[in-house]
């Protein structure tokens, strides 16, 4: 009964709310009553998601919730080709504005429980995170987290809005499980990120201490500040600016209320003069600048390349100019993951991120040092349906080498 009443409320508010796709994302006037192609395209999309949810609600009567849980996840698998019908940013734009009406499925099945694990002070049910990119104006955070994530990353946030680089700047390369990037910040702005990050905040604190009006402060806090799950804000400047530590230090004195971590992006290839800052002296100046005492709690281990390693240099998309991200990033990014956690002698934590599709991926990047794991490209390929067999894989890779936990596995293959 009580998976009926959930169904019936998810008809009522999502289904015959307004459509989810709006005049922005396709070009009409008066003088052309024709349909655009992309609205016809967003029309047919409409249409098999609410033939989801229909043949969900016969389903989801016969079985547990579970059951419902795990057929729901694998049934968006069905979305993903009309996703890929779709230019790459209109598709990134309507999958943001997806997560942030709700229109994904929650996950309510519990981890497994030896991959949940501690860092900062926190308690991760897992250590699998989107990283930043996805989410860039935190429109769409408490969706993300309910698919099962056990942290997300928004950002890059700016100190003042900008377009970022003109339009076409994201290509896609399926074959190669790829993505190619030139976004240059596109961002809101750190005021209208704080305002949407400030809302959600105190809502859920509203709604926390509805549910449980006294807990203790004593013991490690399960999820963080955006709930049951880990969130990061990634910061960047301006292209424009000529002061990078002002911006930073705008971005950390607005958003760290909001968030379990920031990140100082100095690594994205898309800003002129943002590499700049990843020499010694500026770094540490930086960091100085930035009010961190030289105290890092973690890194990110890595962004985007410039190089077009095979089998990309074969593909005639790789002379665009941009940021490769996905699958033939893997091994560069694991040997750096693997040289900086020697160089760190395993003190401080990893986030690895570059190229990760599986579980078995995840678990090598574990295993290469890092305590947590990103992955962007391939949730834009693969979807919701990714994360659950991701987690599982890395559940199962870790049991069968004889690891009781994330945090016995970090580093295996640098002793």
């Amino acid at each position: 009964m009580a998976l009926r009443k959930i169904f019936r409320e998810f008809i009522n508010k999502r289904v015959l709310s307004p459509p989810l796709l709006t005049a922005r994302h396709c070009s009409s006037s008066a003088a052309a009553p024709k349909i655009p192609h992309s609205a016809k395209k967003g029309r047919l999309l409409t249409g098999a998601t609410i033939g989801l949810v229909i043949a969900g609600g016969a389903y989801v009567s016969t079985v547990d919730e579970a059951t419902f849980c795990s057929w729901l996840f694998s049934a968006t698998k069905l979305v993903n080709p009309f996703f890929a019908l779709l230019d790459p940013e209109v598709a990134h734009r309507l999958a943001v504005s997806a997560a942030a009406r709700g229109w994904v499925p929650r996950e309510k099945r519990p981890d497994p429980s030896n991959i949940g694990l501690e860092v900062w002070g926190r308690k991760f049910s897992n250590p699998i995170g989107l990283a930043a990119g996805f989410d860039k104006n935190a429109e769409a955070v408490d969706g993300l987290l309910a698919l099962g994530f056990g942290f997300v990353e928004v950002g890059s946030v700016t100190p003042v809005p900008q377009e970022g680089n003109p339009k076409p700047r994201i290509f896609r390369l399926p074959r190669e499980g790829a993505i190619i990037n030139r976004c240059g910040f596109n961002s809101e702005g750190i005021v209208a990120v704080a305002k949407r990050l400030g809302a959600q905040h105190g809502k859920r604190k509203l709604d926390e201490t509805s549910r449980n009006p006294s807990s203790s402060t004593d013991e490690v806090k399960h999820g963080g500040k955006a709930g049951p799950g880990i969130l990061g804000v990634n910061l960047g400047k301006n292209k424009t600016s000529e002061d990078a530590a002002a911006d930073y230090v705008q971005g950390v004195h607005t958003l760290s209320q909001y968030a379990d971590y920031l990140v100082i992006n100095v690594s994205s290839p898309n800003t002129p003069g943002l590499r700049v800052l990843q020499g010694r002296k500026q770094l540490k100046d930086l960091v100085k600048k930035v009010a961190l005492a030289l105290r890092l709690d973690g890194l990110i281990i890595s962004n985007t390349t410039v190089s077009r390693p095979d089998p990309v240099s074969k593909n005639p998309v790789a002379v665009e100019v941009g940021g490769l991200s996905g699958k033939p990033l893997f091994n560069l990014s694991i040997n750096i993951l693997k040289e900086m956690y020697v160089l760190t002698r395993g003190k401080i934590p990893l986030i690895g991120c570059g190229g990760v599709s599986s579980g078995r991926e995840a678990y090598q990047k574990i295993r290469a040092g890092a305590t947590l794991v990103q992955l962007y490209t391939a949730f834009a390929y693969g979807g919701p349906a990714l994360i659950p067999q991701i987690k599982a894989e890395l559940a199962e890779c870790l049991e069968r080498d004889g690891f009781k936990s994330v945090i016995e596995a970090v580093g295996a293959d640098c002793r």
